[in-house]
Parts: C-alpha cells; structure tokens; sequence
C-alpha cells in the first residue's frame, strides 16, 4: 500500500486530529527542521526548541495551507523565519565572523566544501525565489530523483533539472561574492551529503506530543517564539498580497489589466509585450484559463525550460503553454502525440526551441498543424512500414517482481534508475520503455492483469543504461526484448 504523502496525512490531522498521521509528519521531516535550526543559531538546545515551535505552527495551520504547498520547502522556510526571530541582532555579527572565515578558503574538496558553505547556505536559500528553494530542498535536502522534484514543484523531469540547475548557479555566484568560490558540482554534492543530519534521540516524540495540543503543553519561551513567528507569517502574507496585487495579470473578456508600481495600462488580446515577462509563463493548469485569449508561436525568449506544457484543467477548452519545446516534439504532438522513435523526420528538420501559448476557442491540433506548415512547410501523414523493433515477451513465468495487483490505486513514482508503479497494465510501459531504448517496442506477453512493480536498473560499471533497463526487465519481471521486423504504424513528417 503506498504510504500517505504530507497533504494527506495533515488533512488527516486537521480533520480527525489524528496524533499518529502528525507524528508521521513530524517523523518524515524533523531531520531537515533540527539540521536547519542547528545551523542558524549553532546550538543544539536553541535548535531543538526552534524545531518544536516549528511544528506547533505547522500544526496550528495544518487546514490552511494550499494543496500545492511543498510542505518540505514550506518547513525549511518557516524553520529559517523562525531561527531569524530567535536570533535577531545577533544573526548579523554572526554572518560578518562566518564570511571573514570563508573568505579564507578557496576551491577545496567536497569534504571541506560543507565548512565553507554551510554558515552562509541558510541565508543564500533566503535570496531565491519559493520555486527555486523548493527545488533545492527537494532535490538536495530530501534527496529526490529529478522526477519527484518535478512532482513535487508542479513541473516534467527536465523543466525540474533545469531548475535545479539554475538554483544551483544562483547559489555559486551568491557565494561568489561572499569570498567561497566552488563549482555548482562541488555544492550539490555538499549540500546532498551533509544538510540534513539525524535529529536528537527522542525529538520527534518530543514535538508530536507539544505540537498535537497546538503548544498548549509547550513552554513560556517555545510558544512566545511560536506566536512571534506566526505574527509574523501573517504580516509578510498581508504585505505580499499588496506588492502581488499590483503585478498580477487579469484577464476579462478579451482585454488584459496589467498594474506595475503605480501605473495602470490596458492591454488588448492583440497586444502581446505582456508575454515577454517571463512571470506570465510561470503558471499551471488552473491559472492558464484567465490568460487571454491568443495564439502566440515564437522562437524561446525564457530564461528556463524543459518542455514544459500545460492544460487548462478547468474549462471544456482544450487550453494549452509550452516552453522551450523543439519542433520534433510540438508536431509530434500536433499529430497525436507519437513517441520519437515512432516518427520519420526529414534530413532539414528545423531546429531551435520555441513557446507557444494557445486559449483561443478553437481545435488546437489543427491551429498547431496549420502553423506548422506556415512556418517551416511541415505536414505529416501516417503509413505503415516494416522496422527494427523490439517484442516484448515472456522469457520466464510467474517471476518475483511481476506482482498481481491487489489494491485500486494507479500511479507511477519515478525515480533515478526506479521506478515503483501500482496498478498497471503491461501495455502502459511500452511509451516509457521506447523512450528509453530509442526504438519501437511492440506488446507481445499476453499479460492482461494489473501489476504492482518495483523496477530497478543501476547500470553496472561499462553498463550503458539501456542494456541496464533490458536486464532489470528479464531479471525482475521474467520479460525479454527480442530483436524483430515488423510492420509498425509510424508519423511520417515531410517538408
């Protein structure tokens, strides 16, 4: 059974006041929280009790936060806010001392990385943005495959690399100028090995049995503290509304209200100097359907990317964003979505990267293939043709890893080399699996149950990684790639 994520188990907290579901929150996260603390205020006691008031105020807004919070990320954040109250005047002296010993140092190991960084990463952390911190802490703190991050911040695997590595160099030039020079490479791996540490014997028993009674049961300075810093949690919301009240877009009808600083402009759906503002591509499913109305094609002008898409999840419109996304994969798209070894592009295939926003009310497969053709002289048809390709058969029954699935859920938990994937069929892996082995794969097992399938393939030494995924198949699921000619229904793209 797949374990509860955060969300889960603080709605059943806010709803049942359930003790056992915040003391698997507080289990899950109390490392990252007494790491954090322990390395602003740099004693064990003081991070402890920062740590405990931390956790009251997750508990006394366990039913206000947002389903897209990243709680990890949320805790890191308030845990910093909190050591900053706790420290006031004396935070200051404490970064000129630390900077004057970093300065001292230059281009080490990553054993000696850690020392350089760890007095100033807290405070670097501060300077970027909740996206890019999330990041980060996702990434490096808890340690999670590229996929996860991507999950975790709303984002695919390769727009959640990009980001990372972004943050990454955000991080480097910010310790730059404190006198620390080291690569991104140096950083992650510093970061990754020793920012979390286990917190004290007994501590999280300590917090769930304060924090389940609110602070109630806490001590005078712990929920002096807790109350300061929910204070003033509450004042920066009120003063953050106000500065985003005077940038946020609004759509109404077709025209389109800017607000910056002072001024007030009207832009109509044809006026599209908006778009230039990287913010308004920095959005999701839901937010998409107050964009105006607007077809925009154009070569990239974002400072990120990833082939990022989004759908509108509210309206029967068929709403779409993409960023950074090559031509191979937008008309791929444009036809029905065909995987790349399952398409035949010509020798002049444009390149480049490109965004596209569409919300008009009409079919965004036929606006996308007409514009395809405008631009680049593109068209496609689909034929069948005899290929190389590999079937997918059983070599040996009834192997360990192909487990019958008992439950009713369904997804799939990516990973670096794994994947842990519950109630699927057989036939749902082939897109996966002919993106990874770059080749088509055709279903031929004769398996028709649901699965539940814990998948590893960490390539050996001299391993590529597509022979890892063919091995990791035959040895855990008994299934084999056989090497074949068959005719297989593939997109064709002329120009």
């Amino acid at each position: 059974m797949t374990e509860p994520d955060d969300h889960q188990l603080l709605a059943e907290f806010a709803r049942e006041n359930s003790e056992a579901a915040f003391a698997a929150l507080v289990s899950r996260h109390v490392n990252l929280v007494d790491s954090t603390a322990l390395r602003s205020v740099g004693n064990a006691h003081a991070a402890e009790e920062i740590s405990q008031a931390v956790f009251i105020i997750l508990a006394q807004k366990a039913d206000k936060l947002s389903s897209r919070t990243v709680i990890s990320g949320w805790l890191y954040q308030t845990t910093r806010l909190t050591a900053a109250n706790f420290l006031r005047g004396e935070i200051r002296r404490q970064q000129r001392e630390q900077e004057a010993y970093m300065q001292s140092t230059l281009n080490e190991s990553q054993a000696d990385a850690w020392p350089q960084i760890a007095p100033l990463l807290d405070d670097a952390l501060g300077k970027l943005g909740d996206r890019d911190r999330n990041a980060i802490v996702l990434r490096f703190f808890e340690n999670k495959s590229l996929a996860e991050v991507g999950a975790g911040i709303g984002a695919s695997e390769d727009a959640a690399k990009m980001r990372v590595n972004r943050a990454l160099e955000k991080l480097r030039k910010i310790f730059t100028k404190r006198g620390v020079t080291l690569s991104a490479t140096l950083i992650a791996g510093a970061v990754s090995a020793s920012s979390v540490q286990a917190a004290p014997v007994g501590l999280a028993a300590t917090i769930s049995t304060l924090a389940i009674t609110k602070g109630a049961a806490a001590g005078g300075s712990t929920l002096t503290l807790a109350k300061g810093v929910l204070k003033l949690m509450a004042w920066t919301k009120a003063k953050t509304a106000a500065v985003v009240g005077a940038s946020v877009l609004l759509a109404a009808g077709t025209t389109v209200v800017v607000a910056e600083k002072a001024a007030h402009r009207k832009l109509s759906a044809t006026d599209l100097s908006w778009a230039d503002n990287p913010k308004y591509w920095e959005v999701n499913s839901t937010v998409i359907d107050k964009l105006p109305p607007v077809f925009i094609f154009r070569p990239t002008r974002l400072p990120y990317g990833g082939s990022m898409m989004f759908r509108s999840s509210e309206s029967q419109q068929d709403k779409r964003m993409g960023r950074q996304c090559d031509v191979k994969w937008l008309i791929a798209d444009a036809y029905g979505g065909y995987s790349e070894p399952r398409c035949v592009f010509p020798p002049d295939m444009p390149i480049g990267n490109y965004d596209f926003m569409f919300t008009l009310p009409e079919d965004f497969h036929v606006k996308l293939k007409a514009e395809l053709y405008s631009r680049f002289g593109l068209t496609a048809h689909v034929e069948k043709r005899v290929v190389s390709v590999l079937l997918l058969q059983v070599k040996t029954p009834n192997a360990p890893g192909l487990k019958v699935s008992t439950g009713n859920d369904s997804n799939w938990i990516g990973r670096q080399y794994g994947a842990k994937i519950h109630g699927q069929k057989i036939p749902n892996l082939i897109g996966w699996l002919e993106t990874s082995l770059n080749v088509p794969v055709i279903e031929r097992t004769g398996l028709t149950k649901n699965y539940d399938l814990d998948l590893e393939w960490q390539p050996r030494p001299g391993q590529s990684e597509k022979d890892a995924v063919k091995q990791m198949l035959l040895d855990q699921l008994g299934l084999e790639l056989v090497p074949s000619r068959e005719p297989v229904e593939l997109l064709v793209v002329e120009r």
